[in-house]
């Protein structure tokens, strides 16, 4: 491998790889080879090499003599013809056995480094000879199907010449001059090269793909060391980047132990003649930080094959005389041995069905921490190499519940068992799941860690159990890691449903030909939706203005059912009513799917893979107007409002002030309610693919880019090639007297006109959905007679154009901790100003070009995760990503999860709440809901007995409470719901829902009677349902104003009669707190609310009124400033979406003057109709609980006949509120003892505040995303938290326990601390005053002595001077002795 840097970084390759897999069909079958004959065997000297005949003699000769071991195949040809041999060594060799792991050496890659080719003989002639007397062997035998490949390239060896160290006769590349180690797909690069000139390259792909091999080896020369993944970089620095695998540890590991048992490789110092300084610690290399190799083996696989694979380089000289290999056979036998055996390291088992025990094939098997996943045999078993340490390990398939099983302890030695028996979603009996599309995948965790760090979780499960979740992770996956799938992944959908009839012969074609009115129209759906029911679902997305339904039809091979992983695709035809070619057309491609499906290979294919949509006619009023034979027309080119819908749906440059129409409106419904990937709309007037942007800011003719312009254009591309008249680019030539003319036959929307308000930017930017629109001909109504041309011309350009649905990446973003898919995660490429969201499984799909890509998935609440994948020339890659949840953080610490263990009920209602947050939740719920009603206006005395009939009927889970009064003793009464009405139960949400404080505006009362009526006939019949009611507490107050609504005028849209109470009071601008001026002027109505709100501990208040079609939320004071704005309006946002209208902004009351584009119809309320006294205002201010207004009608009493569709618009928002009640986050505060704390006050981002009630629990409504939690409580010390709120899943349980308590001796810790803080600061002072005093006082003293001392001094001089006249003096004075004391001369003196 070494020396030939030159090569590697120079070599030019052609032709893109995308070309290789459709090849591996022409390879052919593996084929065994049978021998009868069985020549003498000749005994190995270990000093010749063995040319390809001599090879082939010897291999043969092995396989015929250890037929009970050995079994000789070849898996392709080399360029020149020879045979790439292959011998499998293993007990019973002709057939694979359960639980066994493949393992692989590859030598002589490139032809000219031999030694790999020679010691592989040997190991193989050592494997055979020694089992059954070697115990070693025999076991290594026994429990590994070994696969030896002495040589993928023997063109190259034969024109290599023994004794050539540095590789000049260029034996090293094959026959067509292509280094093989060069030339596998590349996650960092884009390997381009004719499929034709590697078929040894080919059969190598194709062989590993299609075997499941743990471990490999593949051996080279030119230096001594073993090198691992990766072996490139993104930035492909020439050397010295080292390129870390997410097996990294791992790798390193298995490196070492080859290495280890090699005597020249331990050293790290191989001296080689051409680079003696060269070393390498422990003998081994990361690739990439040797140098960088673009398309080498080895990372292809580890990430395209589901094994891991090092590269070790044998010997300085490649092609050494052959008095030399008995020495490099002793060299590297026990390397070669050893390594073999570390196969059996990690963990190992099998997942199955729970129903029958089926083995589930390609179940993907994840470890948290690690980036890279392996999947499952055909029978079942898998084999994860792993270090010792402690794992959290998943398994998940598709259509099954994921199981994880966490703790998993990973010993020295031999592997772990650890089996999964996983249950099928929905179902307790699973089934065996059928064959997936053969795409190979990536899957990235969180985490780059080593494979021995643990990943610590604070669940446990049986690895038997299953595991409790609503998602799967796609089982597609062949192999994981970051990178690009290769092209070879072609869809295998023709499985054993819808499996093709082989005898069938050309695909049947539509048989009758004619234009369709409505009504023909309407019986040919539910002619094939009857007959071809297993595959076809006819159902309706709305109305037109004149109340024609619009249909759809849906094929697939699992209608009605979204399945995982699977792309949706629609086609719309007849936007405008007078271009009938796409109608027609439509119902053409309808039959001919439905006919081919089991016929024809392609038709089958695309119904299996793909859920299709296709709608024939968006605007049948127009249709119906409409003449035949129109060319250039306008008569019902618009709806019956006269408005052009491609010109009506919000626009990005320009405001459209035209009303939004019902057909706009229930196609922007259905759009966002199906994870559409690709879509077509089909027109007529020209012939071309028109893609967007259809605008720009300057609204003039230019070419207007969008991010995605170039997969636009690859999909455009795709439907104009089928369709040769379009491609030529020349549209209608006898009839534009301009010539327009369009290269390729598609173009820039806004370059060729400027279109403000069309339906495909639309998609673009408001669904995850690329949408174009296809221009089918020059007549706009042309003759039956012309219609067969049309089919001819444009059926194949409407499957290829289904095709693409399944191009660029697609995969799952999961949650590590259960392996749950995460909903509405984002996953963004960069470069591409263009995110897309996970749906609510968490699959997603992104359409790209091919190329490589640096992609980023993030999710609130998660730490976000970065990988690179390349996008193959065909099919798709999957890229799966796993995401660690963001670590809570209490009091600075932190915790991987703060959330208790919990029991089955709670986690039945955490998968309840995320099921019906999706999409289609709720619209499932509807679906299966009895819906019997009989709607009218009910006066008090009806309103009163209607509830007294719910409360008698359904004794065992409502309650009726009366509250009060109003100003004339009509009685106002609450209705609660629940599994338990007469007992409390502190842990359980309450919502209220209010209706009737204008009495004038009656809707909100009959919609809460329906509603209540609804719940309570459903409970115990749907799942869902009871469910909800047994987990929440539901007040429905129907009426606060009954005096008001008797006064009320019914069909009167305006009227204010009514609207106050009998004493002339507006109750929603009565509702003062006890320290207001107003507080003694309240109304009785007002006073039993107010009570109502401050006694009971709600968690959220829906209140229902008239007059207009939007969501408020507090306050309704003017300036009042809004602490927990970002919830309070998401909890109106989340009700206005789930309204069908609501959301878009446009209230159309035209009949009180209102605006009408308000965004998302969500406002403040002081934005609206300011004023005080609002109940809202209160419940926020005193209740502690947040209320959103909800105005369901302009029309403030609007005729009985609207009261269907009302409750139809509004029962799914309402449901919603049920769900959402469930959300934010919940707890309980509780001492070190566990004792629960009432009172305790939680705050909430430092604003809202909640108390903890009984029990100690608390529980509190947030916007998704990130919040800060603080508690407060008397005698203890403040703790702080942080939690993650998703608008998918249920709140959590966290705990908020105090450590210690505030309190010491009685009193509170600040008092005492504080005390005892000034107590030591008077010691110390004082302490400090009584040293200076005594200091001062020594050195008075010490002052005195000194004094004393020099008076003395004196007086001796004195004395002295005195007696110098006297000899017996002075003699006295000559011989004193200096050691006298003071006193002796003294003494000495008056003598």
């Amino acid at each position: 491998m070494s020396g030939q840097r030159a090569i590697h970084f120079c070599l030019v390759l052609k032709y893109p790889l995308s070309v290789f897999f459709p090849l591996f069909v022409l390879i052919g079958s593996i084929n065994s080879v049978s021998f009868t004959e069985q020549p003498g065997e000749e005994v190995e000297t270990y000093d010749k090499y063995y040319n390809y005949d001599e090879l082939t003699v010897l291999l043969k000769s092995l396989a015929g003599k250890y037929t009970n071991i050995a079994n000789l195949t070849s898996i392709g040809r080399s360029v020149e013809g020879r045979e790439l041999w292959v011998m499998r060594i293993t007990r019973d060799p002709t057939a694979d056995t359960p639980g066994k792991p493949k393992f692989k050496y590859v030598g002589n890659m490139h032809g000219d480094e031999t030694v790999s080719r020679q010691v592989l003989i040997y190991l193989l002639e050592y494997l055979l000879h020694g089992y059954g007397d070697d115990q070693r062997v025999t076991e290594l035998v026994n429990t590994t199907d070994i696969y030896i490949m002495p040589s993928m390239n023997p063109d190259g060896f034969e024109k290599s010449v023994e004794g050539d160290c540095t590789g000049e006769n260029e034996g090293r590349s094959n026959a067509k001059n292509i280094d093989l180690n060069r030339s596998f797909p590349d996650q960092f690069d884009n390997i381009q090269v004719k499929p034709e000139d590697i078929p040894e390259g080919i059969a190598v792909m194709k062989w590993i793909v299609e075997n499941k091999f743990v471990l490999s080896g593949n051996l080279h020369g030119g230096t001594v060391v073993a090198s691992y993944p990766y072996d490139d970089s993104p930035s492909h620095d020439e050397e010295g980047f080292y390129s870390r695998s997410p097996d990294d540890a791992l790798f390193k590991y298995l490196a070492r132990v080859y290495a280890e048992n090699n005597p020249v490789m331990k050293t790290g110092q191989p001296k080689c003649k051409e680079n003696p300084s060269e070393t390498f610690k422990d003998g081994i290399t990361n690739g990439a930080k040797w140098y960088d190799v673009s398309g080498g083996m080895q990372d292809f696989n580890y990430l395209k094959g589901n094994c891991l694979e090092i590269t070790m380089e044998l010997s300085c000289c490649k092609y050494p005389p052959a008095w030399a290999l008995k020495t490099e056979w002793e060299n590297n036998r026990e390397s070669l041995l050893a390594y073999m055996e570390k196969i059996h390291i990690g963990v190992r088992g099998f997942v199955n069905a729970a129903r029958n025990g089926a083995p589930l094939a390609e179940a993907v098997i994840m470890v948290a921490g690690v980036n890279h996943n392996v999947s499952t045999t055909r029978f079942g078993d898998y084999y994860r190499l792993l270090l010792p340490g402690t794992y959290n390990i998943t398994a998940v398939a598709p259509g099954y519940i994921p199981m994880p099983v966490v703790k998993v302890n990973v010993k020295e030695g031999k592997a772990t068992e650890l089996n999964f028996t996983l249950v099928a979603e929905g179902d307790d009996n699973p089934t065996t799941p059928l064959t997936t599309e053969n795409s190979t995948a990536t899957t990235i965790n969180t985490a780059s860690a080593d494979s021995s760090a643990s990943a610590d979780s604070s669940a446990s499960a049986d690895s038997s159990a299953s595991a409790d979740s609503s998602a799967s992770a796609d089982s597609s996956a062949s192999a994981d890691s970051s990178a690009s799938a290769d092209s070879s992944a072609s869809a295998d959908s023709n499985t054993s449903k819808g499996s093709v009839n082989q005898e069938s012969s050309l695909p049947v074609q539509p048989q009758k030909f004619r234009h369709h009115t409505l009504s023909d129209m309407e019986l040919f759906l539910e002619k094939f939706s009857t007959e071809y029911s297993s595959i076809t679902r006819r159902y309706d997305i709305g109305r037109s203005v004149q109340g024609r339904l619009l249909w759809v039809m849906e094929i697939s091979d699992n209608p009605g059912v979204h399945e995982l992983g699977e792309p949706e695709f629609k086609y719309i035809g007849n936007m405008h009513g007078n271009e009938v070619v796409g109608r027609e057309l439509l119902l053409n491609l309808i039959e001919y799917l439905c006919r081919n499906y089991g016929r024809d290979p392609e038709v089958t294919e695309l119904v299996n893979s793909t859920r299709i949509h296709i709608m024939p006619c968006m605007n049948p009023d127009g249709y119906e107007i409409s003449q035949k034979g129109d060319i250039s027309g306008i008569q019902g080119r618009n709806n019956s409002n006269n408005f052009d819908l491609n010109r009506n749906f919000p626009d990005r440059f320009k405001f459209v002030t035209d009303p939004l129409q019902p057909e706009t409106i229930a196609v922007m419904n259905w759009s966002k309610s199906h994870p559409f990937v690709l879509s077509a709309n089909l027109h007529g007037g020209s012939l071309v693919v028109n893609y967007p942007y259809d605008d720009n800011p300057e609204d003039g003719i230019r070419y207007s880019r969008s991010p995605d312009d170039d997969v636009f254009k690859m999909v455009s591309l795709a439907y104009s090639k089928e369709n040769a008249k379009m491609h030529s680019g020349h549209p209608c030539p006898e009839m534009d007297s301009f010539q327009e003319k369009f290269e390729d036959g598609i173009t820039n929307g806004a370059a060729w006109y400027n279109v403000h308000g069309g339906m495909q930017d639309w998609n673009y930017l408001n669904t995850n959905c690329f949408e174009v629109t296809i221009e089918l001909g020059c007549y706009k109504y042309p003759l039956e007679a012309d219609l067969p041309k049309y089919w001819d011309e444009n059926r194949r350009s409407l499957l290829q154009f289904i095709h693409q649905v399944h191009r660029g990446l697609k995969g799952m973003v999961i949650d590590s901790k259960d392996g749950s898919g995460i909903p509405n995660a984002t996953i963004i490429v960069d470069g591409i100003d263009h995110p897309i969201t996970t749906n609510i499984a968490g699959d997603y799909w992104r359409l790209l070009v091919p190329k490589s890509y640096h992609l980023t998935a993030s999710a609130q609440g998660y730490k976000s995760v970065s990988t690179y994948a390349s996008v193959p020339n065909e099919g798709v890659e999957i890229v799966n990503f796993t995401l660690t949840r963001i670590s809570t953080n209490i009091n600075g610490k932190m915790t991987d999860d703060s959330s208790p263990v919990q029991d089955p009920r709670m986690k039945e209602l955490q998968s309840l709440i995320k099921q019906l947050s999706g999409e289609s939740g709720l619209d499932e719920l509807i679906e299966n809901t009895l819906t019997q009603s009989s709607f009218r206006y009910r006066k008090y005395s009806e309103v009163s007995q209607f509830m007294r009939g719910l409360n008698l009927n359904f004794p065992e889970i409502t309650s009726l409470h009366r509250l009060g009064q109003s100003v004339e003793y009509r009685v106002i009464g609450a209705l609660e719901i629940s599994n338990n009405p007469k007992v409390q139960e502190p842990s359980e949400p309450k919502i209220r829902f209010v209706a009737g404080i204008h009495g004038n505006a009656p809707v909100g009362t009959e919609l809460l009677l329906e509603f209540a009526a609804r719940l309570c006939i459903n409970y115990g019949k749907n799942e869902a349902i009871t469910r909800l009611i047994n987990e929440t507490r539901i007040f429905i107050l129907p009426s606060i104003n009954p005096d008001g609504r008797e006064l009320a005028v019914e069909k009167d849209c305006t009227s204010t009669v009514g609207m106050t109470n009998a004493r002339g009071k507006d109750l929603d601008s009565n509702f003062f707190g006890n320290t207001s001026q107003h507080a003694g002027d309240l109304e009785p109505e007002t006073q039993i609310v107010m009570n109502l709100i401050q006694e009971e501990s709600f968690t959220l208040s829906v209140a229902l009124d008239g007059g207009s079609l939007l969501v408020t939320y507090p306050y309704d004071k003017p300036v009042q400033p809004v602490e927990n704005e970002e919830t309070l309006r998401y909890l109106a946002t989340v009700y206005a979406n789930n309204h069908p209208t609501m959301h878009l902004g446009n209230t159309g009351c035209s009949n009180n003057g209102q605006v009408s584009n308000i965004p998302d119809g969500v406002l403040r309320a002081a934005e609206w109709h300011s004023h005080m006294g609002s109940m809202k205002d209160f419940s926020v201010d005193f209740g502690h609980c947040p209320e959103i207004t909800v105005y369901t009608s302009c029309c403030l009493f609007p005729p009985i006949e609207r009261l269907p569709t009302l409750w139809k618009e509004n029962r799914k928002s309402l449901l919603r509120m049920l769900v959402e009640v469930h959300k934010g986050v919940r707890g309980i505060v509780m001492d070190k003892k566990g004792k629960p704390i009432v009172g305790a006050v939680i705050v909430l981002n430092g604003g809202l505040r909640v108390l903890s009630g009984e029990g100690g629990f608390f529980r509190a409504l947030l916007a998704p995303g990130i919040h800060n939690i603080e508690v407060v409580a008397d005698g203890y010390q403040q703790q702080s938290q942080k939690v993650s709120v998703s608008q998918f899943e249920a709140a959590s349980t966290i705990i908020i326990q105090f450590d210690m308590e505030n309190n010491i001796f009685g009193l509170p810790r600040e008092l005492v601390v504080a005390s005892a803080a000034a107590a030591m600061t008077a010691l110390v002072i004082t302490a400090c005053i009584i040293w200076c005093v005594c200091l001062a006082k020594s050195n008075r003293q010490k002052d005195g002595f000194h004094r004393l001392r020099q008076h003395c001094d004196d007086y001796d001089d004195e004395v002295r001077l005195m007696s110098m006249g006297s000899k017996k003096s002075l003699l006295n004075h000559e011989f004193q002795d200096d050691s006298e004391s003071d006193e002796d001369t003294l003494y000495t003196n008056k003598l």
